[in-house]
């Protein structure tokens, strides 16, 4: 079956996503949703764009990013799209490190009822590179979310790394069905981080129903985003090997104020 490319103007979180039960999330129910399929990625960036160029401001569906043409169909959030997001629970992950590779360290932050609860950073490598202290981040945050799911709440997740999100929730689907393995079309069958990614596709599965996870921009002040960032440098500050939470009263402040 030929894959197709969903664009979506109207609905909950508008955007282009890869596969139609994503598309139905945002649309199902949804007064006025607007959407429809696409056979190609591009079809589907050239509707999106159109329309977005085209819609008034009050009204702004998501946006591709505009510096280059990426191969991502992942729709990024802005800050006011976050905070509109209905759910009990909003983790944010995020991983850091110094230089890359090197010293890594991952940290999450949670939000309950839009209001900052939890800080955790830890699982420092010495040896560790960007990719794998936002995966481990980004597990953090699913191991949360099944916790959160287990006491009836409402989650969504956020994370700054397209590798991270993309690699679980895409491209997971397709190694695993060719035996762990990338295509023969793409260059070097190995895929790295292997083992950490099959942990988190296997927990995914089970929460992928359940969750939705969203991409932000590092770096842009939303808080939530901010806040794990603070946490991944300073478990590399502490040398944290564990994942352990923060257990100073949050000052949200004071938490911003920590090397970057």
């Amino acid at each position: 079956m030929a894959k197709k490319y969903y664009v979506v103007w109207k609905g909950r979180i508008p955007g282009i996503y890869t596969d139609w039960t994503s598309c139905k999330k945002q649309v199902d129910k949804f007064s006025g949703g607007k959407f429809k399929s696409f056979a190609t990625r591009d079809e589907a960036e050239a509707a999106f764009t159109w329309n977005s160029v085209n819609t008034t401001k009050t009204n702004k569906p998501l946006s591709t990013k505009k510096h280059k043409p990426s191969k991502s169909s992942l729709p990024t959030l802005t800050n006011e799209q976050v905070d509109k997001i209905c759910v009990n629970t909003k983790v944010f992950s995020d991983g850091a490190c110094q230089p890359n590779p090197g010293e890594a360290g991952s940290g999450i932050s949670i939000y309950r009822d839009n209001r900052i609860s939890e800080l955790w950073y830890g699982l420092y490598n010495a040896h560790g590179t960007n990719n794998t202290a936002e995966l481990n981040a980004l597990y953090q945050a699913f191991i949360v979310s099944k916790d959160e799911l287990a006491s009836g709440r409402t989650v969504a997740v956020f994370c700054d790394s397209q590798y991270s999100i993309q690699c679980v929730t895409e491209w997971a689907v397709s190694w695993e069905k060719n035996g762990w393995k990338k295509s023969r079309k793409k260059a070097g069958g190995e895929i790295k981080n292997l083992n950490l990614i099959q942990k988190m596709f296997s927990l995914y599965q089970s929460l992928k129903d359940k969750i939705e996870v969203f991409h932000v921009n590092g770096h842009v002040g939303i808080e939530g985003n901010e806040l794990a960032d603070r946490m991944s440098v300073l478990a590399i500050v502490s040398v944290e090997e564990d994942f352990c939470l923060y257990k100073e009263k949050i000052n949200i402040e004071e938490v911003l104020s920590m090397r970057v």
